[in-house]
């Protein structure tokens, strides 16, 4: 099976999190952002995350670059259309971004220029090359529910045209879904569909939270579910779809190794699960290395990808005509 010519979908990819280091020291000398270093070997140690990270929080920590230099609207653009060219050059197909609008008015910007320049870089890629995108936009769980708002009302203007859901990240502590019932239930009266993250860090009663008072439709990671016999229930029971990313989960303590992982148990006992690499650089990966790493540690074969690719295919944010198209990609791929 040839990994690297195999069509893929991500449906879980973090913008800020696989900016390329190489970009950061060229837009950090455009942005005036003062560096630690400017040799590219150190700038690409200092970005990405060791595998033996003690806690998600170390994780989120190798954020912070990436972000001081996305702050104008030609920098934004680059970076989604770089992202969108790495992920066409490994057969991707398709692939939903996500990203925090409010991470990125540091130097005035508004949230209607910040998602005109991120969907301006998408367009531009799908113009060159064999991939479609979309956008998630994704709020962090310590800010107010507020603050939600102004981005759910600018990104209005892009749904359907770029932008198709929202999502809550970052630090996750228990119980964290009720204070953002209402801003995700206009959300999804304006149309925007759901996922959040949750259950990646041993809490999987919020995976049952997200479900009920969120209404989710995927969940970010949701290792934890295993945990936890409702949860688990409710998103076998419910066709809910897991975004699951091999590597950052060992990175981030969400499992302490491959072997652990329950990738795997959950395809064997009817669970939706994808395969996706939540951050390219931050990870060190990619998601043809992502399929490798489940080849390797969760004997998956071609019969076993096949499915867990038409599982996102059917858990996609878009439309009816770009599935048929990734159902057809998947089809004429030749063994």
């Amino acid at each position: 099976m040839n990994l690297s010519k195999l069509p893929k979908i991500e449906l879980h990819c973090h913008l800020d999190g696989s900016v390329r280091p190489e970009t950061i020291i060229e837009l950090s000398k455009i942005e005036n952002v003062k560096l630690p270093s400017y040799d590219i070997e150190t700038i690409r140690n200092i970005m990405v995350a060791p595998m033996e990270c003690t806690s998600l929080d170390e994780y989120l920590e190798k954020f912070q670059i990436p972000v001081a230099i996305m702050q104008s609207k030609e920098s934004l653009e680059r970076v989604t259309f770089e992202l969108m060219e790495d992920s066409a050059k490994e057969n991707i197909k398709y692939i939903e971004i996500r990203f925090a609008p409010l991470l990125h008015i540091n130097k005035g910007l508004s949230v209607e220029e910040i998602l005109e320049s991120v969907v301006k870089g998408i367009k531009k890629a799908e113009e060159i090359y064999d991939i479609k995108g979309n956008l998630i936009l994704s709020f962090l769980r310590h800010m107010s529910a507020e603050t939600i708002y102004d981005v759910i009302e600018a990104g209005r203007r892009f749904l359907g045209n770029g932008v198709v859901a929202i999502d809550l990240c970052a630090s996750e502590e228990k119980g964290f879904c009720e204070r953002f019932i209402k801003p995700f239930e206009l959300g999804r009266e304006y149309g925007y569909k759901v996922t959040i993250h949750a259950g990646e860090t041993g809490i999987g009663e919020n995976v049952l939270d997200a479900v009920q008072m969120l209404h989710a439709e995927r969940i970010g990671h949701g290792i934890h579910i295993k945990n936890c016999k409702a949860a688990y229930d409710i998103v076998k029971e419910n066709g809910i779809t897991l975004e699951m990313c091999p590597t950052s989960n060992v990175q981030t303590k969400a499992v302490e190794n491959f072997e652990n992982h329950p990738l795997l148990d959950f395809y064997k006992d009817g669970i939706n699960v994808t395969i996706n690499t939540d951050n390219r650089t931050v990870s060190n990966t990619t998601l043809t290395n992502e399929i490798l790493v489940s080849k390797d540690n969760f004997n998956m074969d071609f019969e076993i990808y096949k499915n867990i690719y038409l599982t996102s295919v059917e858990a996609a944010f878009t439309t009816s005509e770009i599935k048929n198209k990734l159902k057809i990609d998947l089809e004429n791929f030749v063994i």
